[in-house]
């Protein structure tokens, strides 16, 4: 090839799509990135390569958009302010079905094609779980052929890096577009006007009045283009991200007139918009910039829409039906008065007709049930940043109520509960009651959360509009989350099934018929092993301390957060490790207690769970009495591509949220696919987990939801089980008395306060069960063949839970879409 010689044999006669791959390698290496093999680095190789990849994706692309214009289909938006890509390059080639082709390519000039992966920063346009949903939702949307697209924010600094500094989360910017992107291309045509601030007045048209929004300052929005290409299928689909770029006149002006600086300054304020994902909104400055990043990428996205729309309609009859928004919870929920904004105010409809078409095209996913996550605004904040939208939210809400009044109650405070408005000294919109209210379809993500959306949290609206409520449980993609991320396992799992799960997970299944295979029961154990020999490097690499692989990895990886409850697997962690201690004879199933997650910036107490964990670690990992019987680690900076090496070596499966305030979950899913058995409570997507696992493979403790609502009725005092229990009275006094913090007295204190008097997350009150629970799970794994064989029982069951799975009952139950046919030949 032309790399090795030092030249790229270049005809420039022949099609870019019949290119082989490894000409279109050296040729951007030569021609791109300027380099030869004297200069070539393994930054330059992955570059090269994502690059020459991208080229085959073009065509497709091109034509997967071209073929949704010229048939006119139904479309689907999905809105999210988070998209958690992680590594591209890798997914793609298995889509593509490019990865043995590219292995060979990069092995013939001297690099490992998995070395070449890790050069690649990942996108950095989420924090967690919604976020990688959506990035599912993409893959399994192209995959299934579906006419969809993706719209968010470009980020320059994403969620934050993690380092760990005296045991504490400190937060460092993620610069993850330093070198460049080579999967996205700039639309330098497509940029929209965006308004803020200003006023809105009315004014007198053809006998009605119509509203003008002036005096406003103005951002552009310029579009990035990332392909989603779907698996084994032609289709391309687009993830359109949004940059904040200042217009020519808004700084120019203060130029011109000599002050230089200020002209500057306000460029720069305009463009922060999408500097950072999730500023600090603990103080008006930081809400001022959160809800206008939100209204930025709305505006801009149905801007693009209606661009869109009007190539095939001069009207907008049909505008509701060929356009299905997909709301991924309340971030994007200002698009329904942005809508309402557009149709009324610059497409001149009347209102009843605006409304009509505003209802039947969106449709709202909640995520949470936690009460700060139910998004709320001060009035006086969107009167000042959105004078127009709050006119319209008024509207709406004024005509709601009046229905309500009408066909529903009378009753003043459950008016109060639906209205959008909530009242008093510091008026807020109510964000989830706004999509509500404006949407044709509401959806929890799994049946225990939508079940507690329709008696708790929205039941007023449930009882009001019962043919808008369904379910639509989470899912994951198979092709990330097996096929990429356990490469060894997957290929076991296709020498004896085929590739046929890798598009359709319920295949998964067949391996039940292996359960008696000694062979392909050893084979999935040194899988595992292989696994955690991998992770067990990682570790070394990080923390310098050697693993126990004979040791059960136990994992709990995710976002921190108070409800899931990484402090009771804390306590659980202290027991054991006393237990030791006082008989450090005694044989014990050895444990490795991995913790990653991030905590939000300003969560003081979530930072402190982790900065306990960091402690306790200090404490455990050198005590000689305790050697390799048990060691616990915090591992930094959690995304997915550690989760891609974490995840396959996990043998257990930590999802102890407390009942009633997970919605769903992923971690779960994915954890479960790649062999891990689940200890859990029952809560979120692990009811359903249980029910096709069986409830033999997984092992449920706690109080259900309903017994935690009815705990707190009736006055919950969680002294009182630290007073009955004498190993939980001795691990919080251990916490307490500073054992694992001599240096930093008192510093776990407000955990230790928070527990005893109020512990609102009922961890006490679960704590002797899950410890019980624990008991049963080390006698389980004393036997490896059976741990092996409910191992396989967890990947084999887990078809239901595939984003695909997912996607189809959206496109058929809410957007009403059908799958295209890309021919690229045509």
């Amino acid at each position: 090839m032309g790399l090795k010689n030092g030249s790229v044999f270049f005809t420039g006669k022949e099609k870019m799509e019949n290119y082989s791959l490894s000409s279109q390698f050296a040729e951007h290496l030569e021609f791109q990135l300027v380099k030869d093999k004297f200069t070539v680095t393994g930054n330059d190789a992955y570059y090269a390569l994502s690059l020459a990849i991208r080229d085959k994706l073009v065509r497709r692309w091109l034509r997967t958009q071209q073929e949704y214009k010229e048939e006119d289909v139904k479309r689907v938006y999905y809105l999210s302010l988070e998209f958690l890509m992680g590594r591209l390059l890798g997914n793609a080639l298995i889509n593509l079905n490019f990865y043995d082709e590219c292995y060979e390519i990069l092995r013939e000039n001297g690099y490992s094609l998995e070395d070449i992966k890790d050069f690649e920063e990942e996108m950095g346009l989420g924090n967690g779980g919604l976020g990688r949903l959506a990035a599912c939702f993409l893959d399994s949307m192209a995959t299934l052929e579906l006419p969809a697209f993706g719209y968010g924010i470009r980020y320059e600094y994403g969620i934050f890096d993690q380092d760990i500094e005296n045991g504490w989360q400190v937060e460092k910017a993620d610069n993850w577009l330093s070198y460049g992107n080579p999967w996205e291309i700039m639309r330098r045509e497509l940029s929209f006007r965006i308004k803020f601030y200003g006023r809105s007045i009315a004014i007198s048209k053809n006998g009605r009045l119509k509203y003008d929004w002036i005096d406003t300052e103005d951002v552009l929005a310029v579009a990035y283009d990332v392909p989603v290409p779907g698996y084994n299928t032609e289709t391309v689909n687009n993830l359109r991200l949004w940059q904040a770029k200042a217009t020519s006149e808004f700084s120019f002006k203060d130029f011109n007139m000599g002050n230089y600086l200020y002209a500057v300054e306000n460029k720069n304020n305009s463009e922060n918009i999408s500097k950072v994902l999730y500023p600090n909104d603990t103080i008006d400055k930081g809400k001022y910039l959160r809800l206008r990043q939100q209204y930025f990428f709305v505006s801009a996205t149905l801007q693009d829409i209606i661009r869109k729309y009007k190539i095939n309609h001069k009207t907008f009859d049909k505008f509701a039906e060929k356009t299905s928004i997909q709301l991924n919870d309340t971030h994007p929920v200002i698009a329904i008065p942005e809508l309402m904004r557009i149709l009324l105010d610059v497409e001149e409809l009347e209102w009843d007709e605006a409304w009509e078409i505003t209802k039947n095209t969106f449709s709202y996913t909640n995520h949470t049930v936690v009460p700060e996550a139910l998004e709320e605004w001060s009035v006086n904040i969107m009167s000042d940043l959105l004078p127009r939208h709050l006119e319209i939210i008024y509207e709406i809400n004024f005509r709601f109520l009046e229905e309500v009044r009408k066909n529903y109650t009378d009753d003043e405070s459950i008016i109060a509960e639906l209205s959008i408005i909530r009242e008093g000294s510091q008026k807020k919109v109510k964000m989830s009651n706004l999509a509500i209210v404006g949407s044709h379809a509401i959806n929890g993500v799994a049946e225990l959360h939508t079940k507690i959306l329709k008696e708790r949290i929205f039941k007023h609206f449930y009882r009001l509009y019962p043919k808008r409520f369904i379910n639509i449980t989470n899912g994951i993609t198979q092709r990330r989350w097996l096929r990429a991320a356990n490469p060894m396992l997957s290929g076991l799992i296709t020498d004896k099934i085929g590739t046929g799960w890798i598009k359709d997970l319920s295949g998964l299944k067949e391996i039940e018929n292996y359960l008696d295979d000694r062979d392909f029961l050893e084979n999935w154990q040194s899988a595992k092993w292989f696994n955690k020999d991998l992770l067990r490097s990682y570790i070394f690499m990080e923390h310098n301390i050697k693993v126990n692989l004979e040791s059960m990895f136990d994992v709990q990886v995710k976002r921190f957060h108070e409800y899931k409850r990484q402090l009771l697997n804390v306590l659980h962690v202290i027991t054991l490790y006393n237990r030791i201690k006082d008989n450090p004879n005694k044989d014990v199933v050895p444990r490795t207690v991995l913790f990653a997650g991030k905590a939000a910036p300003a969560y003081y107490m979530a930072k402190l769970v982790i900065k306990l964990i960091n402690s306790v670690a200090g404490v455990v990992n050198f005590d000689k009495d305790i050697g390799d019987k048990l060691k616990v680690f915090f591992l930094k900076n959690y995304s997915v591509s550690l989760a891609e090496k974490i995840i396959p070596a996990s043998d257990l499966s930590e999802q102890i949220s407390t009942a009633g305030f997970e919605a769903s979950g992923t971690g779960n899913m994915k954890l479960s696919l790649n062999g891990a058995l689940t200890i859990g409570t029952m809560d979120g997507a692990n009811v359903e987990i249980r029910e096709e696992v069986g409830s033999e493979n997984i092992f449920i403790f706690g109080l259900h939801a309903d017994e935690v609502v009815k705990l707190k009725q009736n006055g919950y005092n969680p002294r009182e089980y630290y007073e009955k229990n004498e190993e939980l009275k001795r691990v919080i006094n251990m916490i307490a008395s500073n054992y694992f913090s001599s240096n930093e007295p008192g510093i776990f204190k407000p955990l230790i306060d928070g527990l005893l008097n109020y512990d609102y997350y009922c961890l006490l009150a679960d704590y002797q069960s899950y410890i019980d629970t624990q008991e049963k799970i080390n006698q389980l794994y004393l036997n490896q063949t059976e741990w092996a064989k409910k191992s396989i029982l967890n990947s084999a069951r887990m078809g239901k839970f595939s984003s695909d799975r997912s996607v189809k009952q959206y496109a058929e139950k809410v957007w009403e879409v059908e799958p295209v046919k890309v021919d690229i030949d045509v």
